[in-house]
């Protein structure tokens, strides 16, 4: 399995792409051409056309969770009707920050229009060897949601319990590597849902751990993955600056993400 970072809030050095706060990754795998979230902008049709990645011929897209950074870019790409639509439960529903709307920019009954809907609440086969979560249990108890981020029951704001925010498992030979959004989730819930349903180790975790600052919340999560004594991790998006500091003074081996990050997992 090949994949590309097709944007994230960083760029790299000399490597003229662009970046915008937001996730994309364009995943090649047997003969699937998958993208896991669009982004906010046409950002990820740019840099894929600068890195000569023909989007046309995308058979699939998985959507993290429903929030604009991550689904925003349908407006800016036509994909084919045919275009098979990975989610869990409630991705395009109306979602809030602090009260903002920041919800995907079509309704269910618009996507059911545009493209062939796959709704997954278990765990789904997506490609060879490549799963949906679907809902994440909880099972940490420190990896709490966030009452800025919301939801509207009955014409009230509550907060978000993130019933859609999921994440992509790839099941090598070695063990398993876990693709992932915002981990709104909690990236320790994901990771021990994919042990659960694998039974395997996980060795490799890219993409935003929700992560904003190095608190309780932070040093938690870092005890977790050095315990779990991952081999690679790659936090990027929504996991800040001094998290990840943080993560490479306890000897986490912390690679830097940006538009344009190129991986193959055997």
């Amino acid at each position: 399995m090949k994949l590309t970072v097709l944007c994230d809030n960083n760029t790299y050095i000399d490597n003229y792409l662009y970046g915008e706060p937001a996730f994309s990754i364009y995943i090649e795998n047997k003969k699937d051409k998958i993208l896991f979230d669009v982004g906010y902008s046409d950002v990820f049709a740019k840099n894929a056309e600068l890195m000569k990645i023909n989007l046309k011929k995308i058979n699939k897209l998985v959507f993290s969770h429903g929030h604009d950074d991550h689904t925003r870019g349908l407006k800016f790409f036509t994909f084919d009707k045919n275009t098979k639509v990975y989610f869990a439960p409630k991705c395009f529903e109306e979602k809030f920050c602090e009260k903002n709307n920041i919800s995907a920019p079509f309704k269910i009954t618009q996507m059911e229009q545009k493209f062939n809907l796959i709704e997954c609440a278990e765990v789904k086969e997506v490609s060879e060897q490549l799963y949906f979560l679907g809902t994440i249990p909880r099972t940490t108890n420190f990896e709490n949601e966030n009452p800025y981020l919301q939801i509207k029951v009955k014409g009230k704001f509550i907060t978000d319990p993130f019933v859609d925010d999921s994440a992509l498992v790839y099941n090598s030979g070695d063990g398993l590597y876990i693709i992932t959004g915002c981990s709104h989730s909690g990236i320790c819930n994901i990771c021990e849902y994919a042990k659960k349903v694998f039974g395997k180790k996980i060795i490799g975790i890219i993409g935003g751990f929700h992560l904003l600052k190095n608190d309780a919340k932070a040093k938690s999560t870092i005890t977790y993955l050095k315990k779990e004594k991952i081999q690679t991790i790659y936090p990027c998006h929504c996991t800040s600056l001094s998290v990840k500091a943080e993560m490479i003074n306890n000897n986490l081996n912390v690679v830097e993400v940006g538009s344009g990050l190129k991986l193959e997992i055997k």
